[in-house]
């Protein structure tokens, strides 16, 4: 079974929770900021076979497509090794120019050595994908759900030796991370480094819906359960994000999951629709005949 899902999404409750109070002092630190508000919302993948339905019959270029029609993509390939420096750059050169790119960090880092003595391999990783030059959004770390709190210091080490040059954000998963003193010790450690909490909107981990903000930018996961109420799911995030943009916050990337994940596209264009009218956004909308790209 995929992570966070479930057999019975009717009998869970999607109700968002209160924001964390730190979530508040966080942005107050930003109200006052000048700039256009950023947002970015894609999906995990661009692989035709994933998005069924998604492109025209005959696409033959399905990045290059993708990136028409959303302004960014949350890059999980990555996850399982590292391309090539020449690929990185046909990435880059086949997407529009405000389009981004969220590689995710490769599990020999995260999951086989568990973050212990990996500088070098970060170092590397980031190098490569810098060759997105501004197409590179922001980098983030999933650990396993088994990498406890008690690893707190390794933790530590990663995040203070992660290069200067990209910005950081982190996934936990082991509920552990969201209690207590080790929450606390986590956030400082984030807050210290301007690294982004990731917040996980999922039907089997409510616990992973912590709601607090490290920094002024949103980095959430959000996991439909190819149920009608994912669409009454987004429309509440719209809510808690017009939130959290009056409070001060300055960027969003919101990143759109399925269990079966061709219905991805459906949820992000309602998510964006909904974005665009409540916020005065301009937001390309997937598969719109007005779509400004096409």
């Amino acid at each position: 079974m995929k992570f966070g899902a479930v057999d019975n999404p009717e009998a869970i409750d999607f109700t968002l929770p209160a924001d964390h109070p730190d979530t508040k002092k966080t942005l107050a630190e930003y109200k006052s900021a000048k700039g256009e508000f950023e947002v970015f919302v894609g999906c995990a993948k661009w692989n035709k076979a994933d998005l069924k339905g998604f492109y025209p019959k005959g696409t033959k270029d399905e990045l290059s497509y993708y990136s028409q029609q959303f302004n960014s993509i949350e890059l999980n390939s990555t996850h399982y090794g590292v391309p090539k420096n020449e690929q990185v750059v046909v990435w880059k050169q086949k997407t529009p120019a405000d389009f981004k790119f969220f590689p995710k960090i490769p599990q020999t880092i995260s999951h086989f050595k568990r973050l212990i003595e990996v500088k070098e391999e970060v170092e590397n990783f980031v190098a490569t994908m810098s060759h997105l030059d501004e197409k590179l959004g922001m980098i983030f770390l999933q650990v396993h759900e088994n990498f406890q709190p008690k690893d707190m210091s390794r933790m530590e080490r990663f995040v203070s030796e992660f290069p200067k040059s990209a910005h950081l954000a982190i996934e936990v998963r082991n509920q552990a991370w969201f209690e207590g003193k080790a929450a606390d010790d986590f956030y400082k450690i984030l807050q210290n480094y301007h690294v982004s909490n990731i917040i996980v909107d999922t039907a089997g981990r409510r616990d992973m819906l912590h709601m607090r903000l490290s920094s002024e930018e949103a980095f959430v996961r959000f996991v439909g359960a190819n149920a009608p109420s994912d669409y009454t799911r987004l429309d509440e995030w719209v809510d808690r994000i017009e939130s959290w943009k009056e409070q001060g916050l300055q960027k969003l990337y919101f990143f759109v999951h399925q269990n079966i994940e061709e219905a991805s596209p459906l949820l992000s264009a309602h998510f964006i629709e909904r974005l665009n009218g409540r916020l005065g956004l301009n937001l390309r909308i997937p598969n719109d005949p007005s779509n400004r790209l096409l």
